[in-house]
């Protein structure tokens, strides 16, 4: 196993190393790479939180230089990236409870935006837990407030080179509505509409990945009577190429204990260096996990992924 300083010390040695990084050119024919990254949490001038231990406060403070470490890295990786996605926690918690502030005011989202903006690859981002403020901030506001600000919708799905790409959403259901004899915000639920509309997607049987903030571990069971996100994936396995969360903000590996493959990743709010890269195969529909062997399985650490 990798030392916690050897991580850290690579982390901060990285950027310097890429710069003898040679050029290899495209992917190679008929397949194409792209990024994952996962909770950015990233904060503003407002921020004055203490997020219960030392540890976790100084993370917050240094999360936006660490994601934008990250991004540096992830943009000088040959063959290039096609697109990046980022499985919520985009950023930290709500300044203010009022909607119009946040027009009124540079805020940690618009700062979440200027972050993406600077890949040299288009980002796709999915909600976390601590991109919504509920019961204080409506889910309603919060999705007039992506909407708005960063074009984001609730769920939604990407198809690129023959592949689908689902970004689902485990805060829309009754464990996330305020009042509901089942609102347990330590747990992730769709609601009927989302379910319904991602059996929809999953049964254009194109090979698709999932990206879901909580992992599986954490969603409900019988959310609608036998009618499930779980149920969903195990009958769908083959179509599924993988499912990837974040929120526990290490790295965990389910294999296929809830059908397709599960995997957890760690978060660039610890390591600039949580980034995993995917290869995937237009012609055989597969897929290979470049940068897995990096990875310090358990912890928030991974060594750069270099594109050698």
């Amino acid at each position: 196993m990798i030392h916690r300083r050897r991580f850290i010390e690579s982390a901060a040695g990285g950027l310097l190393a890429l710069r003898n990084v040679p050029a290899l050119g495209a992917a190679a024919p008929g397949k194409f790479r792209f990024a994952v990254i996962a909770d950015t949490h990233i904060i503003d001038e407002l921020y004055a939180g203490w997020e219960g231990s030392p540890e976790s406060t100084d993370s917050i403070l240094k999360a936006t230089g660490r994601a934008k470490a990250a991004r540096t890295m992830i943009n000088a990786l040959r063959p290039a990236m096609d697109c990046v996605f980022l499985v919520g926690d985009y950023f930290h918690n709500y300044p203010s409870t009022n909607l119009d502030f946040y027009f009124q005011h540079k805020t940690r989202i618009d700062n979440a935006k200027e972050l993406t903006d600077g890949f040299a690859m288009p980002v796709h981002a999915g909600f976390g837990n601590h991109d919504y403020g509920v019961p204080a901030i409506s889910r309603e506001n919060t999705h007039e407030l992506f909407r708005r600000k960063l074009n984001l919708k609730p769920y939604y799905s990407v198809e690129h080179k023959g592949f689908k790409f689902v970004h689902l959403n485990n805060f829309l259901g009754v464990t996330w509505q305020a009042g509901d004899g089942r609102y347990d915000k330590n747990k992730g639920s769709l609601g009927e509409e989302q379910l319904n509309w991602f059996e929809a997607e999953l049964g254009q049987r194109k090979p698709t990945f999932v990206f879901i903030h909580y992992p599986l571990q954490l969603i409900a069971t019988r959310e609608q009577q036998d009618y499930d996100l779980l149920a969903l994936l195990k009958r769908n396995k083959d179509t599924v190429q993988r499912v990837i969360s974040g929120h526990w903000h290490k790295w965990f590996e389910f294999g296929r204990s809830f059908g397709p493959q599960h995997l957890v990743i760690a978060a660039t709010r610890y390591d600039p260096n949580a980034y995993l890269v995917v290869e995937a195969d237009q012609r055989r529909q597969s897929h290979e996990l470049l940068s897995i062997d990096l990875v310090d399985w358990n912890t928030h650490y991974s060594r750069p992924w270099t594109g050698a």
